[in-house]
C-alpha cells in the first residue's frame, strides 16, 4: 500500500515523464520497501503536505528511486505553513538524501532558501600539544576547549551574509594573548556574493593560500576578496592583517599591517595542479621590531615580498603528493629565515560522514620566520624545521580524531625540537 502511494505521488511530480522511462534513466539505486522514508512520505502525504492527482488518488506499484524520492522532498521542502513536526520529517529526509538534492542543482538550492533563510552548523573541539625544546626541562603546553558556531544569511539571489562566534578556554590558565578565553567571540563577519564563476568577499574573512596549501597563510584578515573562476581561478585580495597568535609571522608580532596578494591557481580538480601567488604585506613600526610589545630582532625593511609556487600531483584516489616553496626577498636576516618550503605525501583521508574511514600523511617542511604569515600547521611552528607526520581518523560519524608528531630543530639556533598533538572534533 505504501509503495503504492508514493509511486502515485512520483507520477505528480514527473509531469510528461511516464514512471517506466523516468527509472530506465534514473542512475540511483531503489529505494528498499521497508525503508523508514516510505513512513514519512506516507506521512507527509496524510498532512496534505505532498499532493497525489488532481483526482486525489495514488496511482502505481512500481518501485520509487532515491532520485524520485528526492522531487519529492524538493516539493515538500519549497511549501510554506508547515507544521513543526512535519518540518522535522522534511529536514530528516533532506538530510537522507542530500547527495540526490544536490545532483537536482540550482532548482532545490532555491527551494531550500525558501524553507530556511538561515543555516547554522559548527564543532566542539578539544586539543592537546606538547612540545620541548633541547636543553630546556620547560615544556610548551597547550589544553583548551573551543566551541565555534557558524552560521549563513541567505540575502537575495546572489549576497550571503556569513559570521563565525567561538569560545575557548585555555584549560591551562585564566587567559591567553588573544584576550578571548572565557569568552565568546566574533572572529568572522562578512557577506559573500557570488556571479556565475566570480565570488567576492566584503567584511572579516578567512585567507586561505590555497597555491601552497595554506604554508604562508590560513587565518582572517579584513578587507575584501575577488576570485575569478570556478576551475582554474585567479584570486585578488586587499585587506588588513594583525597577527593574533604567537607562532605568526615573527616581524609582526602584535602589529597589524596592510596586506595585499595576488593568486592563479590550476583546476585543483585535475590529477596535476600548479599555481604561483605573490604576497605584500606593510608596517613599519612592526617590521623594524617597534611594536606594542617592545622591540624584536632587527628585520630592516618596512615590508615582506613573499613569492610562492607550489604544485601537486595525484596519482590515484588514494595517493597524492605535494609541493610549496615561498621567499621573502626583504629584509636583511639570513636567506633560510626569509625561506619556507614544504614536500607532503598524503594517503586517504578521513570523512567525518563517514564511520572509519581514515587518512595519513608524511612531510618535511622548513618554515623561516620571516618566509610566511600564520601556516596551516598544527605539530610544527614558524622558525621550526623537520618531520611531521600526521593520522586522522572518524571513530564515530561526525567524529573526528587527529593524532600529529614533529620531530626537527629550531632554524635559527639549530636545537632539537619535538611536539606531540592530539584533537577531537566532533561536528555539528
Amino acid at each position: 500500500m505504501k509503495k503504492s502511494l508514493v509511486s502515485g505521488l512520483i507520477g505528480a511530480l514527473a509531469v510528461g515523464v511516464t514512471a517506466t522511462a523516468f527509472a530506465a534513466a534514473n542512475p540511483f539505486e531503489d529505494v528498499p520497501a521497508d525503508h523508514w522514508a516510505y513512513d514519512a512520505v506516507a506521512q507527509l502525504a496524510a498532512d496534505g503536505v505532498i499532493e497525489g492527482y488532481g483526482d486525489g488518488t495514488y496511482r502505481g506499484d512500481q518501485e520509487i528511486t532515491r532520485y524520485e524520492m528526492a522531487q519529492m522532498v524538493a516539493r515538500a521542502m519549497a511549501k510554506s505553513g508547515v507544521s513543526g513536526a512535519d518540518k522535522a520529517m522534511i529536514d530528516r529526509l533532506a538530510a537522507e538524501f542530500a547527495d540526490e538534492l544536490n545532483n537536482l542543482g540550482v532548482r532545490v538550492a532555491a527551494l531550500e532558501k525558501k524553507v530556511d533563510n538561515v543555516k547554522f552548523h559548527g564543532l566542539f573541539r578539544y586539543t592537546y600539544s606538547r612540545g620541548r625544546t633541547e636543553g630546556s626541562s620547560d615544556h610548551t603546553n597547550t589544553n583548551d576547549f573551543r566551541l565555534r558556531l557558524q552560521t549563513s544569511m541567505a540575502i537575495n539571489e546572489h549576497w550571503t551574509g556569513k559570521a563565525r562566534v567561538e569560545y575557548k578556554s585555555d584549560m591551562n590558565s585564566a587567559e591567553n594573548s588573544t584576550g578571548a578565553n572565557g569568552k565568546v567571540f566574533l572572529n568572522r563577519a562578512y557577506v559573500e556574493g557570488k556571479y556565475g564563476s566570480t565570488t567576492i568577499d566584503l567584511g572579516r574573512f578567512p585567507a586561505y593560500t590555497a597555491v601552497d596549501g595554506g604554508m604562508v597563510l590560513d587565518d582572517e584578515v579584513s578587507g575584501g576578496q575577488v576570485v575569478f573562476g570556478d576551475k582554474a581561478s585567479l584570486k585578488l585580495v586587499a585587506a588588513r592583517y594583525y597577527d593574533n597568535y604567537t607562532g605568526g609571522a615573527f616581524p609582526l608580532s602584535s602589529g597589524t599591517a596592510s596586506y595585499q596578494s595576488i593568486e592563479v591557481n590550476s583546476d585543483p580538480h585535475q590529477k596535476f595542479t600548479i599555481g604561483a601567488a605573490y604576497h605584500h604585506v606593510a608596517n613599519k613600526a612592526a617590521m623594524r621590531g617597534h611594536t606594542v610589545d617592545g622591540p624584536h630582532k632587527p628585520y630592516g625593511a618596512d615590508s615582506m615580498n613573499i613569492w610562492t609556487v607550489g604544485t601537486g600531483y595525484r596519482f590515484d584516489k588514494n595517493v597524492a603528493l605535494s609541493g610549496a616553496y615561498a621567499k621573502n626577498t626583504q629584509g636583511d636576516v639570513e636567506s633560510k629565515l626569509r625561506t619556507a618550503w614544504s614536500a607532503e605525501l598524503d594517503y586517504k583521508g578521513a570523512d567525518p560522514a563517514d564511520q572509519g574511514s581514515w587518512g595519513a600523511y608524511l612531510a618535511y617542511r622548513h618554515l623561516g620566520d620571516y618566509g610566511i604569515m600564520f601556516p596551516t600547521y598544527n605539530a610544527i611552528f614558524t622558525g621550526q624545521k623537520g618531520w611531521q607526520l600526521g593520522v586522522r581518523a572518524t571513530v564515530l560519524k561526525n567524529v573526528v580524531a587527529t593524532f600529529e608528531y614533529f620531530d626537527g630543530k629550531d632554524i635559527s639556533t639549530d636545537l632539537k625540537q619535538n611536539t606531540v598533538f592530539a584533537r577531537v572534533e566532533a561536528f555539528f
